[in-house]
């Protein structure tokens, strides 16, 4: 097999997009925040589209995804099979540009968020920032090789507003109830990262070895049945949301 060709966003995502809108599902929360950014948006570029989350109902939407198993999942009429770094769009060809959970992926960022500046006027991107603490449990405690994958394909918040000249950064809290199941959505509902089908839907538990993912899990489920989780996390169990580093970054007009 092509080790690099297994690593680029397309072969991920075509090994575990199979299914992925059913644990992936817009958390209506989220939903709106990422809308009053592209407020008065008519023409939007959503680069790194998936199955469509999180985009504006009342706009034109153009999806752009490197995966075709993505894109097949993706209920549009305009779709675009291409990487964020080339862009086969005229400069200016859009209101603004939307990138969800997807500058992690690609292979050269800055490029990247110079194409999202060059074919639209306003930029929207939601991203996390591995610099933020406390961190989730999940990585402390279990999964600490989570955290050295997170931490190279990962660029900091500030590197990001930088690269795009955003004029604002809004902090998203997870909310305890986050009905978008990606990495952090389950801290105060341990018991689903149990569940291998919500671990197949995220791409760092996917690029995760069997032989590393399963004994971790294994000492999750024993602490749960033991309650010594519980006891651990007493104070996360009555907070209503919490802060994870996800933060939503605009640029542009």
């Amino acid at each position: 097999m092509d080790t690099a060709a297994a690593d680029r966003p397309s072969a991920i995502y075509d090994r575990i997009g199979i299914g992925y809108s059913d644990i992936r599902r817009p958390d209506p929360r989220l939903h709106a925040l990422i809308g009053q950014a592209l407020e008065g948006a008519r023409t939007v570029v959503n680069v790194g589209a998936g199955t469509g989350s999180y985009e504006p109902e009342d706009a034109d939407v153009t999806a752009v995804d490197p995966s075709r198993v993505m894109l097949g999942q993706h209920p549009g009429v305009r779709k675009v099979k291409a990487g964020a770094e080339a862009l086969p769009f005229a400069d200016g060809s859009f209101d603004a540009a939307m990138a969800v959970m997807t500058v992690h992926h690609w292979p050269d960022l800055h490029r990247g968020l110079g194409e999202l500046r060059r074919v639209a006027r306003r930029q929207v991107v939601f991203t996390w920032d591995p610099t933020h603490r406390p961190e989730l449990w999940l990585l402390e405690e279990y999964l600490p090789e989570i955290r050295e994958m997170d931490r190279a394909r990962f660029t900091s918040v500030a590197e990001v507003a930088d690269a795009l000249d955003a004029h604002t950064v809004t902090p998203f809290p997870i909310p305890h109830d986050f009905t978008d199941g990606f990495q952090c959505a389950h801290w105060r509902r341990p018991e689903c990262y149990l569940d291998p089908v919500v671990r197949q839907a995220g791409s760092t538990f996917a690029q995760l070895p069997p032989s590393v993912v399963e004994p971790a899990i294994a000492r999750l489920r024993a602490d749960l049945d033991s309650g010594s989780w519980h006891r651990r996390h007493a104070d996360l169990l009555g907070r209503q949301s919490m802060d994870y580093g996800y933060r939503l970054l605009v640029a542009g007009g």
